[in-house]
């Protein structure tokens, strides 16, 4: 089994990316999806099925089921992440394992407790170290059998964990405002020297270059699914200004949004 893919989707808001997420489609042979809704309203059909989207509902689709999700109120949009596996031929019990969980249902209620245990999946299993897509592999399969036993907890898990999921939801919250190290580590109670370790211990990296990641990953998405001026997406983000936004986007992704958007719009236009 492997994680093909992993993106995580905030505020589903603008016109092109509600089109292209709320498009009808489905995976090939073996290719299993799993969404996971952390705000919003919505509804999300899978086969002849459709289901209201709360906080905390999960989503299991099977390999050539037609799946679409349909926003219902722009005021409160959708975020959420969405994870491709891949199963391998050799895969018998896993492949019997989600074939038992799709005869009982395509829904759970899982809590909003598990934004850092996808956060985690999204980052460890498209990493380039082969030993961190393996550590994501063994906890995705965890997961998977937690959930055929209904044993996933929706509360709180070990401290650690509570303190990374919090900070987690204020970065993600004030993407297009602006939150500072102070504002966490005086939301969890903590010193800022005891968060950095514990976050760069977990994720491998410090809390502001995260949030920042986040920043920049939001900015590419509006590059693509909107017509926003750079400088418009930059002031969206809070950023300094457009000279700001480009230059730290250009260290993210090795190109500036200009160019972001003129190659990706020709690659989307062409698939």
């Amino acid at each position: 089994m492997e994680i093909k893919d992993a993106v995580f989707v905030y505020q589903m808001i603008e016109e092109k990316e509600v089109e292209w997420h709320s498009r009808i489609h489905n995976h090939d042979q073996r290719e299993y999806e799993i969404h996971y809704f952390l705000q919003g309203e919505g509804k999300f059909r899978t086969g002849a099925t459709t289901y209201n989207i709360s906080k905390g509902s999960l989503f299991l689709t099977a390999p050539f089921e037609e799946h679409t999700i349909t926003s219902t109120n722009l005021t409160r949009p959708l975020t959420y992440y969405a994870v491709l596996i891949k199963t391998d031929p050799r895969d018998f019990e896993i492949e019997d394992l989600l074939r038992k969980e799709l005869q009982n249902s395509n829904y759970y209620n899982i809590g909003t407790n598990y934004r850092f245990f996808f956060e985690e999946l999204r980052e460890k299993g498209l990493s380039e170290n082969s030993n961190l897509r393996k550590s994501a592999y063994h906890q995705l399969l965890s997961f998977l059998y937690q959930l055929s036993e209904d044993e996933l907890m929706t509360g709180s898990g070990n401290r650690e964990s509570v303190h990374i999921e919090k900070a987690l939801m204020m970065m993600q919250n004030n993407i297009f405002s602006e939150v500072t190290l102070a504002d966490i580590t005086e939301k969890l109670k903590i010193t800022d020297a005891y968060f950095i370790r514990l976050f760069k211990k977990k994720m491998k990296t410090t809390p502001m270059k995260y949030y920042t990641k986040l920043k920049v990953e939001a900015g590419a998405s509006m590059l693509i699914s909107s017509s926003l001026k750079v400088y418009e997406i930059a002031d969206r983000l809070n950023f300094y200004s457009e000279f700001h936004f480009s230059r730290v986007f250009k260290q993210h992704t090795g190109v500036s949004p200009r160019q972001y958007r003129n190659e990706y719009r020709q690659i989307t236009g062409n698939s």
